[in-house]
């Protein structure tokens, strides 16, 4: 395995030394931490990680390889077509995989997307400064370069517009899948970087799904719900998509946002949202069904939050995070319309909160 020297370098100075896997080539992000103990091709391949250096707190990544990456144009271990990260920071790598399933090493596949990687670097404590500091950026030296603090060039990925960077760029349309119920609905899925589950989810149900870029104006198809997916990056850069869904709240007919979706349908409700000093990225977020003693571990990934004080007397909290109470969802007080901040589709888990989907195809059958 090479042993060729690379480096972590915060905004704040703070330099971690490992070795380079995967492409050898600097670059920058915002660096931010997974907790999930498996599932890192789903999470390399989730587009609400682009611009962003990823840090795996389970300190073993490798060890079972990758599996295949398409079955029919829409591949079922991956939640897109491409590795989104900026770069992938871990502490032990496993230079021999096992797996039934992997076809190749994750350092092959790293390589072969040109994302740069770093393994041998005490990613707890580099957990920890991320936790008390808050959101950092930071950017990845190969051995020989400046290590300089004053010379590193730090990419915020916010002041751009990672939806439109990540965004289908037409009409895309998904038949239910094999043997699922018959369920004649059709649901417009606005792609903000959605993940792959989110359609699976929808046309293991029975709905057939056409997926439009963030900018199309759907409401002038045929549909009978309108499904507004995750993303990465400020939901501010996404005025065109705001415009489209208050259209579409003026037709009635259900709406379900997730991640992304939650913050742009509360903008479209009147809310505003604001940049968190850690973000949600972990597997085991708790939130509270607002009203009711009903808790559920969820899969999170987002920087923005939505601040429910500012948003219409329509619309109320739906789910509220346990941990430091920032909003999990909202929901109109009459009409068929809800979101939710965390992932009801997590792959690689938990799916505790897949039965909103359940949720919203009732709605629409009705």
């Amino acid at each position: 395995m090479n042993k060729k020297k690379a480096y972590l370098i915060l905004e704040d100075g703070t330099t971690f030394q490992g070795f380079s896997f995967g492409a050898e080539r600097p670059t920058s992000g915002e660096v931010v931490f997974n907790t999930a103990m498996t599932g890192y091709p789903e999470s390399l391949t989730d587009p609400s990680y682009s611009g962003q250096i990823l840090v795996p707190t389970f300190p073993l990544i490798g060890n079972y390889g990758v599996p295949p990456e398409v079955d029919n144009g829409l591949s079922i271990f991956m939640e897109s077509s491409k590795i989104h990260v900026q770069a992938l920071v871990i502490s032990d790598y496993s230079v021999e995989h096992s797996h039934w399933n992997a076809n190749k090493s994750l350092d092959q596949w790293l390589k072969e997307q040109n994302v740069p990687g770093i393994y041998g670097v005490d990613t707890r404590q580099l957990t920890k400064i991320i936790r008390e500091r808050g959101v950092m950026l930071a950017t990845i030296v190969m051995e020989g370069g400046d290590l300089t603090l004053e010379h590193q060039k730090f990419e915020d990925p916010n002041v751009e517009n990672l939806v439109a960077k990540v965004s289908c760029c037409g009409l895309e349309k998904y038949e239910p899948t094999k043997n699922a119920p018959e369920t004649p609905l059709n649901i417009v899925l606005v792609d903000c970087g959605c993940k792959y589950n989110i359609i699976r989810c929808l046309a293991k149900r029975g709905a057939t799904v056409t997926r439009v870029p963030w900018d199309y104006d759907f409401t002038q198809l045929e549909y009978d719900g309108v499904m507004l997916s995750n993303g990465p990056g400020n939901p501010a850069m996404c005025g065109i998509t705001v415009e489209n869904i208050k259209k579409a709240i003026a037709k009635g007919k259900p709406i379900f946002g997730i991640c992304m979706g939650n913050q742009l349908l509360s903008m479209a409700a009147g809310g505003t949202t604001y940049k968190m000093k850690y973000g949600h990225r972990s597997h085991n977020q708790p939130a509270l069904e607002v009203g009711t003693n009903h808790a559920v571990i969820t899969s999170q990934n987002h920087g923005y939050a939505v601040d429910t004080t500012t948003l219409g007397s329509d619309w109320e909290p739906y789910y509220v995070n346990l941990n430091d109470g920032t909003c999990e969802g909202i929901r109109h007080k009459s009409k068929p319309f809800f979101s939710v901040q965390f992932h009801p589709e997590a792959a690689s888990g938990p799916n505790d909160t897949e039965y909103l989907f359940d949720t919203f195809l009732a709605l629409c059958k009705k």
